[in-house]
């Protein structure tokens, strides 16, 4: 089955242009030239990956990327023309997984988009994890069924915080946790 990307781009050059190159690398895509569009397409064909643009009609980039992120964790890829550090801040900030700045090189995208979908496979993957089973890296394994950890064979003995932190480590292993969020999550 193809992976499903939704382009929301009010450019229609540039999202013509990112069809082909995802369609030629295997996604089958949906474009939306505003959006409100985007949101609802978001919503009814849940896609694997969303490219979406800032500036755009009916309701702003930043206006989707909450509305999305209130009730998806499917990856967001800002690809805008606004490069200041304070916009690309604000749009990982919002939820975005990556950010990228127009012009931009296709080759560059298509590895980016391939690197989110990488990360969220991998994240699908820990949840089966963390109600059983067990994690290893390294010399580190997570029993989650008895809820212990031990590190070169050796039990360590951690409080009932320290435990929380370490296995939504091992949950979420090989991407990037804010501060905020693992507040969130764990308190």
């Amino acid at each position: 089955m193809n992976k499903k990307a939704l382009v929301i781009e009010d450019d229609k050059n540039i999202a013509e242009l990112l069809r082909l190159y995802l369609e030629k690398d295997g996604f089958e895509v949906a474009i939306a030239a505003d959006g409100g569009k985007g949101l609802q397409l978001a919503t009814d064909e849940h896609p694997d990956v969303i490219l979406l643009d800032i500036m755009l009609p009916v309701m702003d980039g930043w206006q989707v990327c909450r509305e999305v992120r209130a009730v998806s964790d499917v990856p967001i890829i800002m690809l805008t023309a606004k490069g200041e550090t304070y916009d690309k801040v604000s749009g990982l900030e919002m939820g975005a997984d990556d950010y990228v700045t127009k012009p931009f090189g296709t080759s560059e995208l298509l590895a980016r988009i391939r690197t989110a979908l990488r990360h969220t496979r991998t994240a699908a993957t820990s949840i089966s994890l963390a109600t059983s089973g067990r994690f290893k890296a390294g010399g580190l394994e997570i029993d989650y069924d008895k809820r212990r950890v031990f590190v070169d064979g050796e039990s360590v003995h951690l409080t009932q915080n320290e435990y929380r932190i370490v296995s939504m480590l091992g949950l979420y292993s090989g991407r990037v946790l804010t501060y905020d969020y693992m507040l969130r999550e764990l308190w």
